[in-house]
Protein backbone atom coordinates (compact mmCIF):
# COMPACT_ATOMS: atom_id res chain seq x y z
CA UNK A 1 0.00 0.00 0.00
CA UNK A 2 2.68 1.95 0.93
CA UNK A 3 4.24 1.58 -2.55
CA UNK A 4 1.04 2.54 -4.17
CA UNK A 5 1.23 5.71 -2.82
CA UNK A 6 4.89 6.94 -3.29
CA UNK A 7 4.80 5.53 -6.94
CA UNK A 8 2.09 7.37 -7.40
CA UNK A 9 3.38 10.84 -5.89
CA UNK A 10 6.46 10.20 -7.30
CA UNK A 11 4.27 10.16 -11.42
CA UNK A 12 2.26 13.03 -9.99
CA UNK A 13 5.64 14.83 -9.50
CA UNK A 14 7.50 13.90 -12.58
CA UNK A 15 3.94 14.69 -14.66
CA UNK A 16 3.81 18.67 -13.06
CA UNK A 17 7.53 18.59 -14.05
CA UNK A 18 7.44 17.34 -17.39
CA UNK A 19 4.32 20.03 -17.90
CA UNK A 20 5.87 22.69 -16.52
CA UNK A 21 8.99 22.74 -18.73
CA UNK A 22 6.59 22.04 -21.72
CA UNK A 23 4.78 25.33 -21.13
CA UNK A 24 7.92 27.23 -20.55
CA UNK A 25 9.94 25.98 -23.37
CA UNK A 26 10.53 28.56 -25.53
CA UNK A 27 12.38 27.69 -28.95
CA UNK A 28 15.16 29.99 -29.99
CA UNK A 29 14.88 30.61 -33.74
CA UNK A 30 17.99 32.14 -35.25
CA UNK A 31 16.30 33.98 -38.37
CA UNK A 32 18.42 35.48 -40.80
CA UNK A 33 18.18 39.43 -40.58
CA UNK A 34 17.50 39.45 -44.95
CA UNK A 35 13.83 37.63 -43.61
CA UNK A 36 12.34 40.43 -41.86
CA UNK A 37 10.78 43.41 -42.72
CA UNK A 38 12.68 46.89 -42.35
CA UNK A 39 11.47 50.46 -41.72
CA UNK A 40 13.25 53.08 -42.79
CA UNK A 41 12.36 56.59 -42.32
CA UNK A 42 13.11 59.47 -44.60
CA UNK A 43 13.01 61.79 -41.32
CA UNK A 44 12.81 61.24 -37.86
CA UNK A 45 12.44 65.11 -36.75
CA UNK A 46 10.24 67.22 -38.05
CA UNK A 47 10.06 71.27 -36.99
CA UNK A 48 6.55 72.73 -37.58
CA UNK A 49 8.54 76.11 -37.30
CA UNK A 50 6.50 79.39 -35.94
CA UNK A 51 2.57 79.61 -36.22
CA UNK A 52 -0.01 81.58 -34.07
CA UNK A 53 -2.19 80.65 -31.34
CA UNK A 54 -4.69 81.62 -33.47
CA UNK A 55 -4.30 79.01 -35.83
CA UNK A 56 -3.17 76.13 -33.99
CA UNK A 57 -3.56 73.07 -36.18
CA UNK A 58 -0.41 71.57 -37.94
CA UNK A 59 0.28 68.72 -39.85
CA UNK A 60 2.85 66.73 -41.28
CA UNK A 61 4.06 63.41 -42.61
CA UNK A 62 6.70 61.38 -42.24
CA UNK A 63 7.52 59.08 -44.77
CA UNK A 64 8.75 55.54 -45.09
CA UNK A 65 10.09 52.87 -47.23
CA UNK A 66 10.35 48.60 -46.48
CA UNK A 67 13.97 48.50 -46.79
CA UNK A 68 13.51 44.54 -45.47
CA UNK A 69 12.15 41.39 -47.66
CA UNK A 70 8.83 40.68 -46.15
CA UNK A 71 5.67 42.59 -46.02
CA UNK A 72 5.41 45.50 -43.29
CA UNK A 73 2.33 45.57 -41.36
CA UNK A 74 2.91 48.93 -38.51
CA UNK A 75 1.12 47.09 -35.52
CA UNK A 76 0.85 51.09 -33.89
CA UNK A 77 1.10 54.27 -33.56
CA UNK A 78 0.84 56.43 -30.33
CA UNK A 79 1.36 60.12 -29.46
CA UNK A 80 2.75 61.02 -25.97
CA UNK A 81 -0.23 63.57 -25.50
CA UNK A 82 -3.42 63.58 -27.47
CA UNK A 83 -2.91 67.15 -29.23
CA UNK A 84 -1.12 65.12 -31.47
CA UNK A 85 -2.78 62.34 -33.43
CA UNK A 86 -0.74 59.99 -35.71
CA UNK A 87 -2.72 57.93 -38.41
CA UNK A 88 -0.57 55.27 -40.09
CA UNK A 89 -1.25 52.24 -42.74
CA UNK A 90 -3.14 49.25 -41.87
CA UNK A 91 -2.73 47.37 -44.83
CA UNK A 92 0.34 45.94 -44.97
CA UNK A 93 3.26 47.66 -47.16
CA UNK A 94 4.92 45.69 -49.54
CA UNK A 95 8.74 45.01 -49.91
CA UNK A 96 10.02 48.49 -51.31
CA UNK A 97 7.03 50.13 -51.09
CA UNK A 98 7.03 53.31 -49.72
CA UNK A 99 4.11 54.72 -46.78
CA UNK A 100 3.46 57.23 -44.42
CA UNK A 101 2.40 58.53 -40.82
CA UNK A 102 0.11 61.39 -41.00
CA UNK A 103 0.25 63.36 -37.68
CA UNK A 104 -1.80 66.24 -37.03
CA UNK A 105 -1.07 68.59 -34.37
CA UNK A 106 -3.60 70.20 -32.44
CA UNK A 107 -2.82 73.05 -29.83
CA UNK A 108 -6.07 74.61 -29.23
CA UNK A 109 -5.89 75.07 -25.51
CA UNK A 110 -2.12 74.78 -24.95
CA UNK A 111 -0.13 77.50 -23.50
CA UNK A 112 2.45 79.06 -26.61
CA UNK A 113 5.72 78.16 -26.82
CA UNK A 114 7.80 75.73 -27.71
CA UNK A 115 7.03 72.28 -27.62
CA UNK A 116 7.85 68.76 -28.65
CA UNK A 117 5.37 65.58 -29.02
CA UNK A 118 6.64 62.07 -29.59
CA UNK A 119 5.34 59.79 -32.14
CA UNK A 120 6.00 55.82 -31.02
CA UNK A 121 5.73 53.74 -33.68
CA UNK A 122 5.21 50.01 -33.38
CA UNK A 123 5.68 47.03 -36.14
CA UNK A 124 6.74 43.95 -37.36
CA UNK A 125 10.22 45.09 -38.63
CA UNK A 126 13.41 44.14 -37.38
CA UNK A 127 13.41 47.72 -35.80
CA UNK A 128 10.08 46.85 -33.76
CA UNK A 129 10.09 50.79 -32.50
CA UNK A 130 10.94 53.43 -33.76
CA UNK A 131 10.09 57.35 -32.27
CA UNK A 132 9.48 60.02 -34.27
CA UNK A 133 9.52 63.67 -33.10
CA UNK A 134 7.36 66.79 -34.29
CA UNK A 135 8.41 70.20 -32.67
CA UNK A 136 7.48 73.74 -32.97
CA UNK A 137 6.42 77.30 -31.30
CA UNK A 138 2.90 78.59 -30.75
CA UNK A 139 2.82 82.19 -30.62
CA UNK A 140 0.29 84.39 -28.69
CA UNK A 141 -2.07 85.61 -30.86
Amino acid sequence: MKRTIVLYALFLVMTVGAAAMAYSYKPTVNTPKELYAEITFDTLKIDLGTFPESDPERRCSFQFTNTGDKPLVINQAFASCGCTVPNYPKAPIKPGERGAIDVTYNGSGKFPGKFAKTITVRSNARNEIVRLTISGVMTEK
